[in-house]
Order: C-alpha cells, then sequence, then structure tokens
C-alpha cells in the first residue's frame, strides 16, 4: 500500500535501475539475523529507503519510505504501508517510532549526515547497514575495485567518512562478513563468485556499474572474461573462503565487510552483544 507524502526529493538512479532488482537483490538470512538483533525490543520500525521491502521484519509493526515510484511499484501487496518521501525530509513527528532501520541505502542519500540526523529524530533507536569505504585499504583488498574497477573510488569523493555517519545517528558501528554465498546481490557480494559479475541482469541490480559509465563497465567485464573460470570449491566454509577464480587474489583476510551503525537514545547495552 503507498501513502501519499510530501514530494521525494528525485530518485534518479532507481527510477532508472529499480526494475531489475528483482531478479537478484532479496533479503540474505544471515545479514538479516543482524539487523533485525540489532532493532531490540522495537515493535514500531521505520524503514527509510526501503525499496521493495528487503530486510523488514515480518514480526514487527513496520512502515516503509521510498522515494523511487519504480522501486514502490515492486512492493510486494502484502508488504508494509509505504510513504514516498526522501530521509531528509521524514513527514513524521519527533519520536515516532521505537526505531528506525536503512539498509543499503545511505551512500545514495543526496545528504546522508541530514538523512541520518532525522532517522534519529523519528525514532528512539536508528540500525543503519551500510560499507566503510573509508577504512585504510579497502578498495585495495577488494579484488573488483583494485584490479578491474577502478572508478569506484571516484564515486567516493566528497562522501561522508563512516565515523561522521556514526555520529549524526548517534551510534557506534560493528562490521559484518559478507557470507561468500550471500543471497542478496549488492555490489560486494560476489567477492568469491566472480563469475556472477559477467552477467548483465546481476550488474543492472547494482547502482554502481550504472554510475561508473558505460565505458568502465565495459573494460571490466570484458577484463573479468579474459581471466578464465574456475570453479569454486564447495568444501570451502565461507571462514575459510578463497576466490572463485584462480587469478584473482583474494582471501579470508580480503573478505569486504559491511557495517552495521546502531545507535540508541537508551542505553539497551544487550543490542550490542
Amino acid at each position: 500500500m503507498e501513502i501519499s507524502a510530501q514530494e521525494p526529493l528525485p530518485a534518479v538512479h532507481y527510477d532508472v535501475i529499480g526494475s531489475a532488482y528483482p531478479a537478484t537483490r532479496r533479503t540474505e538470512p544471515r545479514i538479516a539475523a543482524r539487523i533485525w538483533a540489532a532493532l531490540g525490543d522495537a515493535r514500531t520500525v521505520l524503514n527509510v529507503g526501503a525499496g521493495t521491502g528487503s530486510y523488514e521484519p515480518p514480526d514487527r509493526d513496520v512502515t516503509a519510505v521510498e522515494p523511487s515510484a519504480v522501486m514502490r511499484a515492486q512492493r510486494p501487496a502484502a508488504a508494509a504501508p509505504c510513504v514516498a518521501a526522501a530521509a531528509e525530509h521524514l513527514p513524521f513527528a519527533d519520536r515516532s517510532f521505537d526505531a528506525a532501520m536503512a539498509v543499503s541505502t545511505v551512500h545514495h542519500w543526496p545528504d546522508p549526515v541530514a538523512g541520518l540526523r532525522e532517522l534519529r529524530r523519528v525514532a528512539r533507536r536508528v540500525v543503519v547497514f551500510t560499507y566503510d569505504a573509508d577504512e585504510p585499504g579497502w578498495l585495495d583488498r577488494f579484488w573488483l575495485t583494485r584490479d578491474y574497477l577502478p572508478e569506484f573510488a571516484g564515486l567516493l569523493t566528497g562522501r561522508p567518512a563512516l565515523a561522521d555517519l556514526a555520529h549524526a545517528a548517534g551510534g557506534r558501528t560493528e562490521p559484518v562478513p559478507i557470507p561468500w554465498d550471500c543471497a542478496d546481490g549488492f555490489f560486494e557480494a560476489h567477492w568469491r563468485r566472480p563469475e556472477a559479475y559477467l552477467h548483465p541482469h546481476v550488474r543492472r541490480a547494482v547502482s554502481v556499474w550504472t554510475r561508473v559509465g558505460p565505458a568502465a563497465e565495459q573494460r571490466a567485464v570484458q577484463a573479468l572474461r579474459m581471466r578464465g573460470p574456475c570453479a569454486p570449491r564447495p568444501a570451502e566454509t565461507r571462514d575459510q573462503a578463497r576466490p572463485g577464480r584462480a587469478a584473482i587474489k583474494s582471501s579470508a583476510r580480503a573478505v569486504p565487510m559491511l557495517v552495521v551503525i546502531i545507535s540508541s537514545l537508551r542505553r539497551v547495552a544487550t543490542i550490542y552483544a
């Protein structure tokens, strides 16, 4: 169900690529467990940048916010009610919700700091799932950005540091390792399945490829294709994972990490366990 609110800021990327999301973007249960645990005992939850509804907890009273009409149109009929609004201008009174969450969306907001302050205004607890791109060595450790797509670094120019985001949310950060068989096809998800990046439907569901432009995308894909496939080793656990392609140097130490930012206006130590 869609609810009208003030006209949201443009959602350019999702209006362009959003129709490709259902093919590869879905809830990854192990990541969802971390996010839902961080919500603590919250009963009312605001999901900002909600997209098609992935990661919305099924056992809580959820209200969604999504600026893209394309994404809102793809929400299941039984999904939580969805407001057309942007993170920086939430149409809710102070402390309207027990918790607010934002999953894989902050990097798309025109003003992430202002958006996180809004989440903190309308909720007593804030949980954000995002990536730590300012962590030293991150770009060099992820083989895709290091060896094939250096243009990704340019997308980070001018973006707030993770410490600034955590401060805006009033919270702390916890690392979340990406499982080697991650079900949610975000940019880093296929770190041990490099052949996945050769498929157009995988790339179309990740905004990075659209943002770097077709020339960079095609150059990266061609370079990957020239490496040749190497079958994954199914006996390896995600903690012992090695690259799924012999020519790509990766290891358990090089596994990309995303970050959960957790904050609470009421100190509840158990949510950090």
